[in-house]
């Protein structure tokens, strides 16, 4: 049996010899299926579905168990929800697994939106630009011992394809009208919760509100945010304000943002986030927004311990 290959470049020519001056005899695309029939040093000859054959370079395919990793990637998150919209600054590659040497199939053109899944962190290589110094750190000061690390987001783009790629590649796609409260945090991720309707010079409209996700603004922290705010919106001055606020907490993605019917008050949005222990057991708190109110919804037998902070501006 034939060994099977995938193109990993945007595109690549194929090339009727292995020299200096050749021949293009094809192209070959992203994603596409290739058998392999011999290789030599750093090209293989290969035979597209169309029954062209030519040589090609080496570097430009992966396995077919890079492919099926990808594949498996793709199925197991599928259904995963979306954290945030983002858009890639730059031509970026999709890999397997966090890390810049990780393999990779699909390639992803700058300017692409993707949806953001999940957060993970993975060593820098050595020759790779030095993440974001924590906040506060100066310049020469001593930093802690061990590795640096980057974060990846896992992210699905617009045929579905999912892969890892470097965070500081994507920029979060956060509405303008909350992006400026942002207060030098990172906005890890941005939901709608619901919409009201505000009059404002005559023109009827419907505004979000929303709920965000934030953390300090570097990366390899041992959570994937420890901030939450809601921004609700005042139809009497026209503007947002911030109408829940909670930190200090170890948050793993992903967070839940539903509806859910609650007696007199009626069907309210709710979200749901999900917080580690120092032991690492992961539990989830249940919020409910009844504009501009948020109140925590416990469990049977729940108490909480340490009250949320709320400010209102």
């Amino acid at each position: 049996m034939l060994e099977v290959a995938y193109v990993s470049a945007p595109q690549a020519s194929l090339r009727d010899q292995v020299a200096a001056i050749y021949n293009r005899v094809g192209n070959v695309k992203n994603g596409e299926r290739v058998e392999v029939l011999e290789h030599e040093k750093r090209f293989a000859r290969v035979r597209t579905a169309s029954g062209i054959e030519g040589w090609i370079e080496q570097r430009y395919l992966v396995d077919q168990k890079t492919f099926d990793g990808l594949q498996k990637l793709t199925q197991d998150n599928k259904d995963a929800p979306t954290q945030a919209p983002g858009i890639l600054r730059n031509d970026t590659n999709l890999h397997i697994t966090p890390g810049r040497e990780a393999e990779h199939l699909f390639q992803l053109s700058s300017g692409a939106k993707v949806a953001i899944l999940k957060r993970a962190t993975a060593e820098k290589q050595p020759g790779a630009a030095v993440p974001n110094r924590p906040t506060g750190t100066k310049p020469g000061a001593k930093t802690q011992a061990g590795p640096v690390l980057e974060d990846w987001w896992l992210v699905r783009d617009s045929l579905g394809h999912v892969g890892w790629v470097l965070a500081r590649m994507v920029d979060v796609d956060v509405p303008l009208e909350i992006a400026q409260y942002a207060e030098g945090q990172r906005f890890v991720a941005v939901f709608v919760l619901d919409e009201v309707p505000d009059s404002d010079k005559g023109v009827q409209k419907n505004v979000p509100q929303y709920l965000c996700i934030l953390t300090d603004p570097h990366d390899g922290l041992p959570y994937d945010y420890d901030q939450v705010r809601v921004f609700s919106w005042n139809m009497r001055k026209h503007r947002y304000e911030t109408a829940y606020r909670e930190h200090g907490l170890n948050g793993v993605l992903p967070v839940r943002v539903t509806k859910e019917d609650f007696d007199k008050e009626g069907s309210l949005p709710v979200f749901i986030l999900r917080v580690q222990d120092e032991a690492g057991a992961v539990s989830e708190r249940k919020y409910k927004l009844n504009t501009p109110i948020v109140r925590r919804v416990l469990a049977p037998g729940e108490v909480v311990s340490h009250p949320a902070k709320k400010r209102r501006r």
